[in-house]
């Protein structure tokens, strides 16, 4: 079954920055549509969620703003493209967001994290593909690349 939407997850990272170049070169082929994703992690406090919504709706237009570069780049390769930030967990609204816009493929990058930080943090591309409604493709900055100082 051929992918005519793709779902690409961006949290401004040079993982996702990659993911979108596969992403970008792969719909071209496919002339598919894609849809770009953020999302904002709430702000936890022992088990709550604190996210007032004045902070959240600056928040929102700050990333909107910084969604436009990688919009940009796509509709200058010629494609459909949309793109939507939402707050939430991360794994949580992609697997939603790629369910209710009824995804094919969803592209994304992953930081590679091991041991401690893995357990700690979790991976975020682990569990969106164990629980995506559509196949994942998971693709990883090759091993030569210069991450720029605070991602790596």
């Amino acid at each position: 079954m051929p992918a005519h939407h793709v779902l690409v997850p961006i949290d401004f990272s040079a993982d996702a920055d990659y993911a979108l170049e596969y992403a970008t070169g792969l719909a071209r082929t496919l002339q598919a549509k894609l849809t770009l994703l953020h999302v904002i992690e709430p702000l936890v406090v022992g088990s709550v969620e604190i996210m007032p919504a004045p902070f959240l709706q600056d928040l929102e237009d700050k990333m909107t703003e910084a969604m436009l570069p990688y919009h940009a780049r796509v509709t200058a390769a010629g494609l459909s493209c949309d793109y939507t930030i939402r707050p939430g967990v991360p794994f949580q609204v992609i697997i939603d967001t790629a369910r209710t816009a009824h995804v094919d493929l969803i592209i994304m990058g992953t930081h590679g994290r091991t041991g401690l930080r893995h357990v700690l943090v979790g991976s975020v591309a682990e569990r969106v593909v164990r629980l995506a409604p559509c196949p994942v493709l998971v693709v990883r900055l090759p091993p030569d690349t210069p991450v720029p100082a605070g991602q790596g």
